[in-house]
């Protein structure tokens, strides 16, 4: 009798697809944020206007909606692209006119597949990156990816395209992992004419690809054609994007558009990075002050008071800057362009960008909770190469899941974000497990051939401790105060002080998780400085 037959590569990737597709279809009618109808209006305006008013806050024609374009051409033409076909299932989805509140099944239908359809390109990024790994790996790192609980509530529920984008990011590091550092380059310069906040990273790039150019043989002639080469091509693709806007003068409001420093330092609601211990720091020495008998003059934008603005005076501490911000991002990048520059190595890429991307959010300006996806899905790549790095992601991605569920405020998604993160962490656990039981196999039959006996036995024993996927107290400890936080801001605020605070919930969120990413942030700095 013939053994069973295993399927192949392709097939457990299209059947997990399949499978994470056929979920976020039944999604389509749940919550949607405002994104919605920001993203709805960017079709109308691209599909109605001309190119000149794009980015015009009161062009001629223009619509009554306050959401005009704020991402960078690329998308812009991605949203072109996307009004034609719009138009096609109803023209009343690119209408200039329709204000605010249009929710039609016909518009949520459209702009959900849209997002669904987008995600192809991440698809083709994890399983281009994936291609040199070993079986169990590739699985897991699929998983990682396919079913990353943060995407499904961020695009699918919430509703943006970070799948699509991030998918851009994936195809590069496919790149510059495979030694194609011109196509990697490249790439990434495409992704950031779609969105700007994804140069967080390009330092490291620039770094990087400018070192590779030097690298190898040929001599600094040959290295300063490759840098040429490289730099014709990065400028071709942001000449293509933003050309267009130079020729009709239009490149002063694409700019103030693509970066509204006026926002404030923070968003509504905080993301949980180093500026929530900064704003609460403040608080604590004002009230204290006050208490002692010292005038202070409290801000009339409050941190707390959950609208966007600017909100970035302090009763005590320095006002921060953009460029206060943009200097401690660029120190905290430093050891890694080091590194980069030292020993431009392609399969430390993935690690360093993803660093590159905790730094942004760690120090960054008006960083939004959603931006945590952009070190989450490279980190993914990372995971599954080390115990050590399985179990920091493991660790980090329930974290950062978890401080998304304010997102998700009305009673009816309740279950799914908490079934998602469940079912997540179960997987995420299982698919670990299973590819570091895997190689502690593999290593243990090396050192029964190398040598019998209780030479053998000893190895076996060392490997079985060194490669379980466990955690110790304090890891374990941390991930139970998230459920005591969620149990405090659900049942215990809400009955002990009913109306009242009703934005120390939230708070508690971001300063809870503000702690395990501040951690996540020194572990992956000591990993980087760990490799030589």
């Amino acid at each position: 009798m013939a053994p069973p037959r295993t399927p192949d590569a392709a097939t457990t990737f299209l059947w997990q697809i399949g499978v994470a597709t056929a979920l976020k279809l039944l999604l389509i009618p749940s919550y949607h944020s405002t994104d919605l109808e920001v993203h709805r209006n960017w079709l109308a305006i691209t599909g109605s206007l001309p190119l000149s008013d794009w980015y015009s806050p009161s062009s001629p024609g223009s619509n009554p909606s306050p959401w005009t374009l704020d991402y960078p051409p690329f998308f812009a033409y991605f949203q072109l692209l996307l009004s034609s076909a719009a138009s096609a299932v109803d023209p009343i989805i690119t209408h200039l006119h329709l204000g605010i509140d249009y929710k039609s099944s016909s518009v949520i239908f459209f702009q959900r597949c849209s997002v669904i359809l987008a995600d192809s390109l991440l698809f083709a990024g994890a399983y281009l990156v994936s291609r040199r790994m070993s079986g169990p790996a590739r699985w897991t790192l699929w998983m990682l990816i396919v079913w990353s609980p943060m995407l499904i509530i961020v695009d699918h529920v919430h509703y943006q395209y970070n799948g699509f984008l991030l998918g851009w990011l994936l195809l590069s590091l496919w790149c510059l992992g495979e030694g194609r550092d011109l196509a990697g380059g490249i790439l990434f310069a495409v992704l950031l004419c779609f969105k700007h906040l994804f140069a967080v990273a390009a330092p490291v790039y620039f770094v990087y690809l400018l070192r590779r150019c030097f690298v190898g043989k040929g001599g600094f002639m040959r290295g300063l054609g490759r840098l040429t080469v490289l730099g014709a091509a990065v400028v071709a693709v942001f000449a293509s994007a933003f050309g267009p806007f130079v020729y009709y003068g239009k490149m002063n409001e694409v700019i103030s558009r693509m970066f509204p420093f006026g926002r404030g330092l923070c968003h509504a609601y905080w993301a949980p990075n180093f500026w929530v211990f900064y704003i609460l720091l403040d608080k604590f020495l004002s009230s204290v002050l006050r208490r002692l008998g010292f005038e202070i003059s409290l801000p009339a934008a409050s941190f707390t008071g959950g609208l966007v603005g600017d909100s970035s005076p302090f009763a005590v501490l320095p006002r921060i800057t953009p460029l206060t911000t943009f200097i401690m991002v660029l120190l905290a990048l430093s050891p890694c362009l080091i590194k980069a520059w030292s020993n431009p190595r392609p399969k430390l890429v993935a690690r360093w960008i993803a660093y590159a991307y905790t730094c942004g959010f760690l120090f960054g300006w008006h960083v939004h909770e959603k931006a945590a996806l952009h070190f989450v899905i490279p980190l993914a790549v990372v995971a599954v190469q080390s115990l050590e790095d399985a179990k920091h992601f493991f660790w980090l991605s329930i974290v950062s899941c978890y401080s998304l569920f304010p997102l998700l405020y009305q009673a009816q998604e309740y279950p799914i974000k908490v079934l998602l993160l469940l079912l997540s962490t179960i997987l995420m656990f299982l698919g670990f497990s299973a590819l570091f039981d895997t190689n502690k196999a593999s290593e243990a039959s090396k050192a029964s051939a190398l040598g019998k006996g209780g030479q053998s036995k000893k190895s076996k024993g060392d490997c079985a401790k060194k490669r379980g996927f466990a955690f110790g107290w304090t890891g374990r400890a941390y991930l139970l105060g998230i459920i005591i936080v969620e149990l405090w801001g659900q049942f215990f605020h809400p009955y002990i002080f009913s109306n009242e605070l009703p934005f120390v919930p939230l708070m508690m969120v971001s300063v809870y998780c503000a702690v395990g990413i501040a951690y996540s942030w020194l572990w992956q700095l000591r990993s980087i400085l760990a490799f030589s």
